[in-house]
Order: structure tokens, then C-alpha cells, then sequence
């Protein structure tokens, strides 16, 4: 391409073209697109771009102020043709000479412009409307996403049982997988975030927000069942492709992109194989997302197991929402009505006095909530020994320090007190921890018998072994289901398997300890240590 010149001042161009020709050089080198954000005049910039990106989708290059002006409905003043004259400044638009229409030598010497997007403006339009695009963007929870990732993996398991492959069939499959799945992270991570954002229901519609959270809680029911079903069927299909040998359909969409690179440096070769590596590589990081998505491993869950617990935490939510408007609703305090009482209060108040204890009453504004309680107050307080009951008026009186009340801080004075060593009460309790747990792993040996033993024939004398013997009893015979004779059962903590059968004919036996007499029927009875047998 040639180089970009003009025309000197009075060689071929007038002193108006000559300012437009470097209007547009100057937006050239140091364009400014973002500059009419955050101005006074912001809309109407806003609109104007807008005007152009419409023309530019209908194929048209040029406007003039008029069809700037037709388009947004409204004449082409003053006001108008400055705000042009500013985005052709900040290098948003490009001003040409209209030399179209004219006629007569004042024609071409008046101000007459056609006025094009340029791409600096065109470039930042699109990135504005992208931002606003993602930042109102609430999300969906795309079932039919699912069922399409679904399709395309099993598509791609029967090419990868194929021998040879086609190239264009894998790649485009591979191109739809990676689309679909993109747009369901999205989606989904978008509407976890607007889901977590906090809902002023305060004045607004009730009937209307409960509707709608209870149709919200369906919605993400159903997606929680859909991501469960195809969650399971797409972590198998992934499986099954990675025993096949997914790689060598990422190589080939990988070659298939690579030809269409454009050539770098002077060995063809060479740069040929780089961009089919570096094609391989971004292909593999998408597998890799993919798979970490629906595939949990050993220490680390996946993305869909995580997004399905954060539906529920949210489906929870949203019920705690629905019940706290409806204890709202059912319990309605009328507040206008609760004031308009303690004003009459106020008003048939006899004296200050009792107005006084209205206030404190009605309020609790106390000012005593930074006070703080000397050692003579504590001792009066032990003395007196006050109970819950004693009114405010009866019980001893408070006394603080004066340095609070003129400054509003008290501060004990003297060196602070020494850092007590608590080895010895650690060290001691350090002891009956381990005497308890001897104790307790005794009593546990002492339990266990070796095949059904009578009740009677037990060594329960011991107090420690005869609670937990009271215990396990509990729990076997809690477990008997009516017309049942002999009960299997595990206790809650899964430490003893016990099985316990009546003796016909067996009498009744009595067994004295030092907590009591335990009298009953002869039974037989297995206890098994499951945590020794492990």
C-alpha cells in the first residue's frame, strides 16, 4: 500500500478541507473513543454511535447531519453537528468534504461533511456494549446444553472407535462440544452469582416475590435432576473417549487449524508445526476443563458436583426467604399504630418522671452502655447477693470510676499482670484423659464375650462396665421389632455388634451394682468389639 498524503493549503484544497484532513489525522494518531463517557452530553453521544453501528450493519459508510438527525428524530442543529464535530475529535467518527451536492462555487466553499465510523470508534462501541452486555447478563441453567454436550461425546466415541478418523467431522464436533460447553459455564456461573445477590422485598410486591421464588425454586430443581442424569452419562462418555484415545482427535482438529495459520518467519515448516502445537495445546486445556467439569477425582470434586451443592445451599435459601416473608404476613405489626399509642402514653404521662420511664421502657436508651464495674461494686454485689427478680430500684446502686464520666474512658492503672503458666493443669488433665481412656478400652475387653453368654453370667459389678453394658442393652433391645426373638443390631457409633435372644423357661434374674438392681428375664447375649476387628 502507498503512503497517505494530502495536499498542501492552496494547492488543490481549500482552508475548511484542510482542517478536516487534519481533524482525521489527528483522531488517527491519538484517537480518544472512551472520551465521551461521563460527560454532561453522554446520551446523545451514545446515540449518535448508535445511529452509525445501525448504518453500518445496512451497509451504509456515510451519513450526513441530516440522516444523523432523520434517524434520531430530531433536527439538525447546532447542537447536533458540535457533538459530530467532538467524536470526529476524540477519533470516534471521520469527517470527508461533501463535495456531492455541489453546484455553485459557495456551495463548495461552505461546510458540507460526510461523516463515516471510524474503526477506533467502531472497536470501542462494540467493547462497551460487551461490557454491558456481560454485567446485565442473569444467567440460565441450561438443561438442553446438557443433553447437547451429551450428543456431540457420543459422536465423538463413535469416530474415536473409528480406525481413520475424519479430520472435519472430528473438528467440527469438537468446535460445537467446546461452544455448548462454554455457553452452559457461563450461564451457570452467571446465575449462581445473581442468585446470591440480596432481593429488597421490603416494599415491594409479597404476593408476587413468593410467586416467584417458588417457581425459581422448581426451575432449579429440575436442573439439579437434568445435571445429575446427563452429569453421570457425560462423565462416562469422557471416560470411555479417554480409553480411546481422545488426544488423537484433538491432534487432528489441531492440524486442521494450524493449516489455516498464517505463515510467520521464513521457515514454512517450522512455523507450521508450531501453531499445530500450539493448537494441540489449547485443545488439550479445553479437555481438561471439560473433564475437571463432570469428572471428580480422588481429593478434588467436580464442577458439577460443586454447582449442584450450591443449587440446593440456594434452593434452602430461598425457602428460609419464602417462610421468613410468611411469618412477616402472619405476624404484621402495625408500627404508625404502635407510635400513635406511646404518644398518647407520653401525653397522659403525670410528671417528667414517669415520661422518664416511658422512654426507658418503650426505647432502652440507657446511658450506661460503656460502664464499667469496680471491684467495690462486685463486693457489694456478693454481699447484697440480688437474684434475677429484684427491681432495678432495690438492687445496689453502681459506682464508677470519675475518670470515665469526664472523659468518657477509664483505664486501670499499674503494670499488667504476669502471663500464669497452665502446664501443670494441662499436664493433669493430659492424665485423666488417658485414665479415662484406659478405663473406657477395659470396660470395652470386659464387655466382649466369645459366643452367646446368660445375661446373669455377665461381670457387670464394675460401674463403668455396667453403664456402657445399660447401653448397649438399650440399643438391642430399641431395635426388637414386635414378634421378633432374637435382635442383630450395631450401635449408633458402629463400635459394637450385639445379639440378644430370650431363654425359654429361663426365670428372672437380678444383678446388683453399686448404681442399683437391674431385674429381667434370662436372655442370651453375643456383644462383638467391631473396632478391635478392624
Amino acid at each position: 500500500m502507498g503512503k497517505f498524503s494530502h495536499p498542501l493549503p492552496g494547492k488543490g484544497m481549500t482552508s475548511d478541507n484542510w482542517a478536516v484532513a487534519e481533524m482525521v489525522l489527528g483522531g488517527e494518531r491519538g484517537a480518544q473513543p472512551f472520551a465521551h463517557l461521563g460527560t454532561p452530553l453522554e446520551g446523545l453521544y451514545r446515540a449518535i454511535l448508535v445511529v452509525f453501528l445501525r448504518a453500518k450493519d445496512r451497509f451504509v459508510v456515510h451519513l450526513r447531519p441530516e440522516d444523523v438527525a432523520a434517524e434520531l428524530g430530531r433536527g439538525a442543529d447546532e447542537a447536533l453537528v458540535a457533538a459530530l464535530e467532538k467524536l470526529v475529535e476524540w477519533g470516534n467518527l471521520r469527517a470527508d468534504a461533501d463535495t456531492g451536492r455541489v453546484t455553485s462555487v459557495e456551495d463548495f466553499h461552505r461546510k458540507r461533511f460526510l461523516f463515516q465510523l471510524t474503526p477506533q470508534g467502531h472497536a470501542a462501541e462494540q467493547a462497551i456494549a460487551l461490557y454491558e452486555e456481560v454485567v446485565g447478563q442473569r444467567g440460565a441453567l441450561q438443561s438442553v446444553a446438557l443433553a447437547d454436550i451429551a450428543e456431540r461425546l457420543a459422536a465423538l466415541e463413535k469416530l474415536a472407535a473409528q480406525p481413520d478418523p475424519d479430520p472435519a467431522q472430528a473438528h467440527l464436533l469438537l468446535l460445537a462440544l467446546a461452544e455448548r460447553f462454554t455457553s452452559l459455564a457461563d450461564n451457570a456461573q452467571a446465575f449462581m452469582a445473581s442468585l446470591r445477590r440480596a432481593i429488597d422485598f421490603s416494599d415491594g410486591d409479597v404476593e408476587g416475590f413468593i410467586t416467584y421464588k417458588e417457581r425459581l425454586i422448581d426451575y432449579i430443581n429440575r436442573f439439579i435432576s437434568d445435571l445429575a442424569n446427563s452429569g453421570a452419562r457425560i462423565a462416562g462418555l469422557l471416560v470411555r473417549l479417554e480409553e480411546l484415545g481422545h488426544e488423537r482427535l484433538l491432534l487432528l482438529a489441531a492440524r486442521r487449524e494450524a493449516a489455516d495459520a498464517v505463515p510467520d518467519g521464513a521457515d514454512a515448516a517450522a512455523g507450521l508445526a508450531r501453531a499445530e502445537r500450539e493448537a494441540f495445546e489449547a485443545w488439550r486445556n479445553r479437555w481438561r476443563g471439560l473433564s475437571g467439569w463432570f469428572v471428580s477425582t480422588s481429593g478434588h470434586s467436580s464442577q458439577s458436583r460443586l454447582l449442584r451443592q450450591s443449587a440446593v445451599g440456594a434452593i434452602k435459601q430461598l425457602i428460609d426467604a419464602v417462610g421468613l416473608l410468611n411469618e412477616r404476613r402472619s405476624g404484621r405489626s402495625d408500627r404508625s399504630a404502635d407510635f400513635r399509642a406511646l404518644a398518647r402514653w407520653f401525653a397522659e404521662a403525670p410528671d417528667d418522671a414517669s415520661a422518664h420511664r416511658i422512654w426507658r421502657a418503650a426505647f432502652g436508651l440507657n446511658p450506661a452502655r460503656h460502664l464499667t464495674v469496680t471491684g467495690a461494686t462486685l463486693d457489694a454485689w456478693r454481699d447484697a447477693e440480688p437474684d434475677s427478680t429484684t427491681p432495678w430500684a432495690e438492687a445496689p446502686p453502681l459506682r464508677i470510676s470519675p475518670q470515665l464520666r469526664k472523659t468518657g474512658a477509664y483505664e486501670r492503672r499499674g503494670r499488667q499482670a504476669k502471663i500464669r503458666s497452665r502446664a501443670e493443669e494441662k499436664r493433669h488433665l493430659r492424665e485423666l484423659a488417658d485414665r479415662e481412656a484406659a478405663e473406657t478400652a477395659e470396660a470395652r475387653a470386659r464387655l466382649c464375650t466369645d459366643g452367646p453368654v446368660p445375661l446373669s453370667a455377665l461381670d457387670v459389678l464394675d460401674p463403668k462396665v455396667f453403664r456402657l453394658f445399660l447401653a448397649l442393652l438399650g440399643d438391642a433391645l430399641s431395635a426388637r421389632a414386635p414378634g421378633e426373638t432374637e435382635v442383630r443390631t450395631i450401635t449408633a457409633d458402629g463400635s459394637f455388634e450385639v445379639r440378644l435372644s430370650p431363654v425359654p423357661d429361663g426365670g428372672e434374674i437380678r444383678v446388683r451394682t453399686e448404681d442399683g438392681v437391674l431385674s429381667g428375664p434370662e436372655h442370651l447375649i453375643e456383644i462383638t468389639d467391631l473396632m478391635g476387628t478392624s
